[in-house]
């Protein structure tokens, strides 16, 4: 594994346990792009999909795993860039960051 791995591990900074409560929210399930009305978010099931990233043990993530670190980290890391001015609390902006497993009150 490159240093994808580590870069991965820094920008989720949310437990899976952390983020599977997250998940189970109306404050999740609010935010993110979607295909149709109803339809789960791409953050959201991203989410999901970094729950079982988190769980598995390093050397039995695949390139497919690797792929998805990379898009966790990108997006983490554009979303970060785009912090609005104030208390991000209760903001959309936050909710989506923390689909994607990171909690930008936590730094």
């Amino acid at each position: 594994m490159t240093d994808v791995y580590a870069d991965f591990r820094e920008a989720v900074n949310m437990s899976p346990a952390d983020l599977r409560t997250w998940l189970g929210s109306d404050e999740s399930r609010e935010v993110g792009q979607k295909a149709s009305t109803g339809a789960e978010s791409v953050g959201h099931d991203s989410g999901r999909k970094i729950i079982r990233l988190l769980e598995k043990k390093r050397s039995s993530l695949t390139e497919a795993d690797e792929d998805h670190m990379r898009k966790v980290v990108g997006y983490v890391h554009r979303h970060l860039a785009q912090r609005p001015e104030g208390d991000v609390t209760d903001t959309k902006w936050r909710w989506s960051l923390m689909n994607w497993g990171h909690d930008p009150l936590k730094d």
